[in-house]
């Protein structure tokens, strides 16, 4: 489909410069852009590249001479990248899940169905189910009984809710999703190799007192609660979000989370936060709100991260963090204090080797001064 860029331009608040009736059907990067493609060439970096592609049209950065650059018409907007998401937006055609029930979907009669959604072939749903009106529902995606989807949710094929979860509104689920598993929970009937090490802190030798080694098995403690999803909340490919033991585990409004992010029981996350991929968070962590967590961090169980933190990639939160800190490391200190000491130990090898200078040097003087002594 295509649009005309004058429409573009209006989409986006963009300043339009030359021609407003080339028509555009989908964005590329500038070298590999043809006669119908918006070129996204945002800083003078990409100049080069719209040189080699054939673009007529592209948003480019502000104060560039766009005729010289061999362009038709420009776009100019004061934040480029945030113009991206209006652009992507309105040149995305969507999954491509058919409006009406598939014949071959699942559908228990006491499921509830609001208007003009979307389900796609051999979808199951549960007895006591809720959609919400103009959700859509990917196929091959369970959802459990008595579970809750917001108007306008897009579930894409193969996502997973449980029995009992609830989805807000414009709820985001990418493929592979599990929303509602058993949380990781267990116990031992009396006190387990992992009390005493949490409570004597490597101290106590295990199985000294109490210790799985007397041959205790593993009784499972069963999930009662469910999960809670804020509207606007997006979850990422094969992501694991466990329900609660008793009390739900809950996603605020508006956050965001990446791929292959696992959520424990009890796990409580605020709004607007980023959760990128490969995170960890045990159980009954709470998490405040406009919170991010680059990748592969990990925040340990039951403790709290105050709004407006920012952790940076492969971090491992141990204990409560401030609001407004900004942390790094293993364990996650203040992020300036880890900086200091990655250069502290880049600079470890130079060091050790002045080091064992200066001791060869006062040996030497040691032994000279022992031998003046002697004559």
């Amino acid at each position: 489909m295509a649009h005309r860029l004058s429409d573009i331009a209006a989409a986006l608040g963009a300043r339009l410069e030359g021609r407003g009736d080339l028509p555009i059907t989908h964005a590329a990067e500038p070298a590999e852009a043809g006669e119908t493609a918006l070129a996204l060439a945002m800083s003078p970096k990409y100049a080069e590249g719209l040189a080699q592609g054939q673009a007529r049209a592209a948003i480019l950065w502000e104060g560039a001479d766009w005729r010289a650059l061999g362009l038709q018409a420009a776009l100019f907007v004061p934040r480029p990248r945030y113009a991206m998401a209006g652009l992507t937006r309105a040149l995305d055609p969507g999954p491509g899940i058919a409006p009406g029930v598939h014949g071959s979907a699942l559908i228990d009669p006491s499921a509830e169905l609001g208007a003009d959604v979307a389900i796609g072939p051999f979808v199951v749903i549960g007895a006591g189910a809720r959609i919400g009106a103009g959700a859509r529902i990917g196929a091959h995606t369970v959802i459990g009984e008595g579970a809750e989807l917001g108007p306008e949710a897009l579930l894409m094929p193969g996502v997973r809710i449980g029995a009992r979860v609830k989805i807000g509104a414009r709820v985001i689920a990418h493929s592979g999703a599990v929303i509602g598993s058993d949380g990781f929970s267990f116990v031992t009937p009396d006190k387990s190799s992992v009390e005493t090490v949490r409570e004597s802190l490597g101290a106590q030798e295990v199985g000294a007192e109490g210790g799985t080694d007397g041959g205790q098995s593993w009784t499972r403690i069963h999930s009662l609660g469910a999960v809670e999803i804020g509207d606007d909340v997006e979850i990422g490919a094969n992501t694991a979000i466990d329900r609660g033991t008793i009390r739900s585990t809950r996603i605020g409004r508006g956050t965001k989370i990446d791929n292959l992010v696992h959520l424990g029981h009890n796990v409580e996350i605020g709004e607007d936060c980023l959760i990128c991929g490969q995170v960890g968070i045990a159980g009954s962590a709470r998490i405040g709100n406009r919170v991010v967590l680059a990748g592969q961090c990990g925040v340990s169980d039951n403790i709290f991260i105050g709004d407006d933190v920012v952790a940076g990639g492969s971090s491992k939160i141990y204990t409560n963090v401030a609001a407004g800190r900004a942390v790094l490391g293993s364990p996650a200190t203040r992020m300036e204090t880890q900086i200091d000491l990655y250069k502290a130990q880049r600079r470890l090898p130079k060091m050790l080797t002045q080091l064992a200078e200066l001791q060869k040097t006062v040996k030497n003087l040691a032994d000279k001064l022992g031998s003046s002594k002697t004559d």
